[in-house]
């Protein structure tokens, strides 16, 4: 028997929050390369080059800067999201006139997805934003567009944010973090379905019974399906949130059009390389304990 709407909720929400705290502590480095590169390509030759110049000039815990806002940022998202994409999957079944509890095509799945991520991103903006500033702190510094010697901490730039722009200020991006996640968590959940179901049609068995590989490389796909989709935007994201640090920053087409005019179309994929090294293990991570601890829980309140 299914738990009651509030277990059931309590549960997903309790599964993403847990799903995220893997996926950020799977892949922090590579999260810190990919924004550094993205909101200054030409200070960097590559991915290797960014890890290398980051390690020497500012230390090993320089690729872990932004780690407390990521695991905050990944951790509400994903609790949204995943609390998000069961109630989306209730209103699909609505829409389409389903009963409640039948299982949803692998499209229909990837719909409420999709619509999960309208909700996500309003918890994610703020956070992300702390973030991407952290990561991109040196570089600022380095190229004058702040002033040198100031506190890298999360609640200097927290204060910075409340003193400049007010409440408001944290949801600089918003707009391309929505652009952005609709269509990509549409990729990112119907990726991961079609994998696993084209897995347990190979293994000739159900979805929950491929295995642990298999549910990581699902994962992985799926994130990887995101990120080439949706990773120009991404960047633009990361312009808006870190150079807005030196003062007000263009909207969103604006900025994207600066960028192709004055940097070219490739400058929209910088940082890319680490983006995809990472997505494998974040984001199977980020399957793999959600799915267990969702089915954990939901053997515990007795499904």
């Amino acid at each position: 028997m299914a738990p009651n709407p509030t277990t059931q909720a309590i549960i997903d929400f309790s599964a993403g929050a847990a799903g995220g705290t893997a996926c950020v502590l799977s892949g922090q480095p590579f999260d810190t390369a990919k924004v550094k590169m993205q909101t200054f390509p030409t200070m960097y030759r590559g991915f290797i080059h960014s890890l290398v110049s980051t390690v020497r000039e500012v230390g090993l815990f320089g690729l872990y800067r932004g780690t407390a806002p990521a695991l905050l940022a990944n951790i509400s998202e994903n609790a949204v999201l995943f609390l998000g994409y069961g109630l989306c999957q209730d209103a699909v079944r609505f829409l389409s006139r389903m009963d409640k509890g039948v299982d949803l095509s692998d499209i229909q799945k990837a719909s409420a997805g999709s619509l999960a991520s309208i909700f996500s991103s309003m918890v994610l903006c703020p956070t992300e934003l702390v973030k991407c500033r952290l990561q991109a702190m040196h570089e600022m510094e380095a190229t004058g567009r702040v002033a040198a010697g100031q506190r890298s901490t999360v609640w200097s730039v927290v204060k910075t944010v409340l003193k400049t722009n007010g409440p408001l200020g944290f949801y600089q991006g918003l707009t391309s973090t929505i652009v952005r996640d609709i269509p990509g968590n549409f990729c990112f959940f119907g990726a991961y379905e079609l994998c696993r179901t084209t897995f347990a049609k190979h293994m000739g068995t159900d979805k929950e019974g491929i295995g642990i590989l298999p549910l990581m490389f699902s994962g992985g796909f799926g994130g990887a399906c995101l990120w080439l989709v949706i990773y120009p935007i991404d960047c633009v994201k990361s312009r808006i949130q870190v150079h807005s640090l030196a003062g007000k920053q263009e909207g969103f087409m604006k900025t994207f059009m600066a960028i192709i005019r004055t940097e070219g179309f490739t400058a929209l994929y910088s940082g890319l390389t680490p983006t995809m090294i990472r997505t494998f293990p974040a984001n199977g991570a980020l399957f793999l304990v959600y799915e267990y601890s969702h089915n954990l829980m939901m053997d515990a309140a007795g499904r």
